[in-house]
């Protein structure tokens, strides 16, 4: 699924290297109408952007759900049922919300960049060349974020969806597991293990202050594994 989503929002900055490089940013003239496509640009994304998102985020609550049934094979008829039932219409529309603003904020960020980089060049007096190459270089910034962004919400989505499911089930919370490889962050090693409120995410990076339940950070590969009252 996250290989998937990179690919439809890779297209997205594919689209807009191409609007970039359709005018001559050596002329400082051209940085306007650059900002101004790309902003013309997003506004056309609503439709796409539903679709796109759409498909991927019901994708993953299909997946969830057909998990928590093949762990719940011992449990019975009824929390199979409600596991079925839980109503799952609100977190899906958050979240199909949350990824059009994500997907159009790809070409406005894009436009924000050029305009930065235009008024640095006359604050600054930067050289034309260098600012022409870095405004060439938007088709590949827009790149590796539309990955980040594929990468983080598909895990985000699995992570919430589960975590509603769970909590219909009387779950107040889940023990935090990381992914068991050198590129776990130290902090996220530290979690693991770690029983974790549903509603008092932990602290996933010292320096920020930034709080996220496992699953939901930046590039995040950690999951939950939800605590289910000993009733069931």
């Amino acid at each position: 699924m996250e290989i998937r989503y990179s690919q439809q929002l890779r297209k997205i900055a594919g689209y807009i290297d191409t609007i970039v490089k359709g005018f001559n940013v050596n002329d400082p003239r051209s940085h306007a109408l650059i900002i101004s496509a790309l902003n013309e640009y997003a506004n056309t994304l609503d439709f796409w952007a539903k679709n796109a998102a759409g498909r991927i985020i019901t994708d993953v609550a299909l997946r969830d759900e057909k998990t928590w049934l093949v762990y719940a094979q011992d449990l019975s008829r009824g929390v199979k049922d409600q596991i079925r039932n839980t109503d799952i219409g609100a977190v899906y529309q958050q979240l199909l919300n949350e990824q059009i603003r994500l997907i159009k904020s790809l070409p406005l960020d894009a436009a924000q960049r050029i305009s930065d980089l235009s008024t640095r060049a006359l604050i600054e007096g930067s050289r034309a060349s260098e600012i022409s190459s870095l405004i060439m270089a938007t088709g590949h910034v827009t790149k590796s974020r539309a990955n980040t962004i594929a990468r983080t919400e598909v895990s985000r989505a699995q992570s919430i969806f589960t975590q509603a499911r769970a909590e219909n089930l009387g779950s107040e919370g889940y023990i935090w597991r990381d992914s068991d490889d050198e590129d776990v962050r130290k902090r996220h090693a530290w979690l693991n293990g770690k029983f974790i409120y549903w509603n008092e995410p932990p602290i996933v990076d010292v320096k920020s202050g930034r709080r996220a339940h496992a699953g939901c950070d930046i590039n995040c590969r950690c999951y939950s594994e939800p605590v289910i009252p000993d009733d069931y």
